[in-house]
């Protein structure tokens, strides 16, 4: 059984298979013990502070309703705006303050990095709940739990990532993980939003066979899943590129009657466009099973990273 106590969780890169194998084992777990229960109590006690400088819905409401569910409590700030970093405080002085009053901390920050930076200042787990356009593993490990769960295995699968490749930091890390089970990827975005280089070359390497297109009706036809991605206008300096490249890629019921077989279809949500209101009722359309996946993977790593399970 894998140990993550007294471990930060930043980058999809840093989980083995055994992890990876005890986290879905533990999740699993804690997802049969709620059954008929509200909440437990083994964390009663203990403390997550959830520092939010980017808005956040899912991942912040999921941690927090993850450690309540656990017994344990909450303090939380719910923007940058509302902090001491409005006044010029350093992600670390606010990681080494936070953590003379929790026990865990999750942080979601616009730049790549912030959240090794957080974790090398404070003494207590610092979780990344998404570093800019970097990494947000908690979402790659509830989408590999979701994929265990909707398909029934993770070997074998070939998996399409389509839309906001560059900046999606949901895909960066979960090619990490897919890549451990031997995945064969499929690239799906526009020519300025391709995953990035050092991602792929890496990817590579590790023998993971990738294909990069534009069609995202070739790669599908293919594929067992389909991951979307929304076209991230916050991540655009130039708004004009986003025009060129909003709307380029949708699932509809038409899309789907073409592909003339069933494929499962995640998204990290928010969704936008890329995923028509219509398709919701199709059979594989797992991506609010995917949200609620999320409570459960999150009390399996808060239970973690504090020593209990």
């Amino acid at each position: 059984m894998s140990d993550l106590k007294g471990k930060d969780i930043l980058h999809g890169n840093q989980f083995s298979k055994k992890d990876i194998d005890a986290i879905i084992k533990t999740t699993a777990n804690f997802e049969k013990a709620l059954k008929g229960k509200d909440s437990l109590t083994l964390l009663k006690g203990k403390i997550l502070a959830t520092l939010f400088f980017e808005p956040s819905t899912r991942t912040r409401l999921s941690f927090e309703t993850a450690m309540h569910r656990l017994g344990g409590g909450v303090v939380s700030m719910a923007s940058g705006e509302s902090s001491s970093a409005a006044k010029g405080e350093t992600v670390a002085d606010t990681a080494r303050t936070v953590s003379q009053y929790a026990d865990v901390i999750v942080i979601r920050h616009p730049r790549i990095g912030s959240a090794k930076e957080a974790a090398d200042s404070a003494p207590i787990p610092v979780i990344n709940a998404g570093d800019g356009a970097g990494q947000h593993p908690t979402q790659a490990l509830l989408d590999i739990y979701t994929i265990y769960k909707e398909r029934g295995s993770l070997k074998n699968l070939t998996v399409s990532m389509v839309g906001d490749l560059k900046y999606g930091r949901t895909v960066h890390a979960l090619v990490e993980l897919l890549s451990l089970f031997q995945a064969r990827l499929y690239f799906v975005s526009p020519g300025l939003l391709r995953m990035p280089e050092e991602i792929t070359s890496h990817l590579k390497e590790k023998g993971i066979e990738i294909v990069e297109t534009e069609d995202i009706g070739e790669a599908a036809k293919a594929s067992d899943l389909i991951y979307m991605t929304r076209i991230q206008k916050e991540r655009f300096t130039d708004l004009s590129e986003y025009e060129k490249t909003k709307g380029r890629y949708i699932i509809d019921g038409e899309f789907l009657r073409r592909l003339k077989k069933e494929i499962t279809i995640l998204h990290p949500l928010p969704r936008v466009d890329e995923i028509s209101t219509e398709v919701d009722g199709y059979p594989g359309a797992a991506y609010f099973r995917q949200v609620r996946n999320g409570v459960f993977v999150r009390m399996a790593l808060l239970a973690m990273v504090l020593g209990k399970r």
